[in-house]
């Protein structure tokens, strides 16, 4: 027997104008074991294929290039023979229909350190929303890769820190965090990298840690790229001019509760009163809802879109970053 699906924000009503719907599901994803897993890299990815279309592609993949059940994994595809020309039908057949948002692992904690730490923590961070840090961030992940230990010491008692399950007392994992600035510092990474570190203040650092150990749930959860990756991604597919319906592989990180402060912050930043464009204070997020892949086939070839990208990130291009044809609208 199944267990319930966890997550989600179904939409309460039918969603009026114009309207996507999507389906997404990602690869790399370790939970907070950001600084020590196989894969640097997250990758998330979506398309907006009815169901019968991903049957159909499924179905060609299995009889065209001869793929069993249990190969519709990246894995397997990118393994078997003729995997070139099957990679390249695949991508072919989602020209137009699909995005892919990638997240280095390394430079997401750069940019929670500088969002988290330097300002007021919000569920924009991340996002194209707040970019006026991310420079910042930039200079503190080019600088710092160059001091070795020093730097991974850095991150790792950054993640220690803010982890929501900590093992160890408040008090001292930000002592070891500033103990591992002070050690950072000492390299003189570059003006722009200093200031960042010399900005870090014990007195904000432990207000946050606080706030996280209240639960304080106006605070994202920091080591979550999920909810980023998601937000980028349903601003992509609305280029603020429509709403987005997503269908979700099961995440137990996409609560209701998050997904209801995510799509605030959305309907705040994309809102105007261009022609075509989102009435203000309407969020491009009209709703999410969980699925188990195994009985959804078009979140089954984002998940192999995903894992693909995830081993050849390469192929991300501006094939896999749909383009925006006239919005669809359900009552028109």
């Amino acid at each position: 027997m199944r267990s319930p699906l966890q997550g989600g924000l179904p939409p309460t009503g039918a969603v009026a104008g114009a309207v996507v719907e999507i389906a997404c599901d990602e690869s790399g994803f370790s939970g907070t074991n950001l600084l020590h897993s196989t894969a640097p890299v997250i990758t998330h990815a979506s398309v907006d294929l009815a169901v019968d279309e991903a049957v159909a592609l499924i179905t060609a993949l299995r009889s065209g290039f001869r793929f069993s059940p249990h190969e519709f994994k990246s894995g397997h595809f990118l393994r078997r023979s003729g995997a070139d020309e099957a990679l390249e039908w695949f991508l072919a057949a989602l020209t137009g229909r699909a995005h892919v948002h990638l997240i280095d692992k390394e430079f997401f904690l750069v940019t929670r350190i500088v969002d988290f730490l330097l300002s007021e923590p919000s569920y924009a961070a991340g996002t194209r929303l707040a970019r006026d840090r991310h420079p910042a961030a930039l200079a503190l992940h080019e600088a710092g890769r160059s001091a070795g230990s020093d730097w991974a010491a850095f991150l790792s008692a950054f993640v220690d820190m803010v982890r929501m399950k900590r093992r160890l007392p408040a008090d001292r994992t930000v002592r070891w965090f500033f103990q591992a600035r002070d050690a950072l510092r000492r390299h003189r990474l570059g003006v722009a990298a200093d200031a960042v570190l010399d900005g870090l203040d014990p007195g904000r650092v432990r207000a946050l840690v606080a706030r996280l150990d209240g639960d304080d749930r106006s605070v994202p959860p920091p080591l979550e790229p999920l909810l980023p990756a998601l937000a980028e991604t349903v601003l992509s597919w609305s280029d603020g001019r429509r709403r987005v319906l997503v269908t979700h592989d099961e995440q137990s990180a996409l609560t209701a509760d998050r997904l209801t402060r995510l799509q605030r912050v959305l309907a705040a930043g994309v809102g105007g009163s261009v022609a075509g464009a989102l009435p203000h204070a309407v969020s491009p997020l009209a709703g999410l809802v969980t699925v188990d892949s195994r009985d959804d086939p078009r979140v089954q070839v984002a998940d192999l879109l995903a894992g693909v990208a995830r081993r050849m990130p390469e192929i991300i291009d501006d094939r896999l970053r749909q383009p925006l044809p006239p919005a669809r609208d359900p009552d028109g």
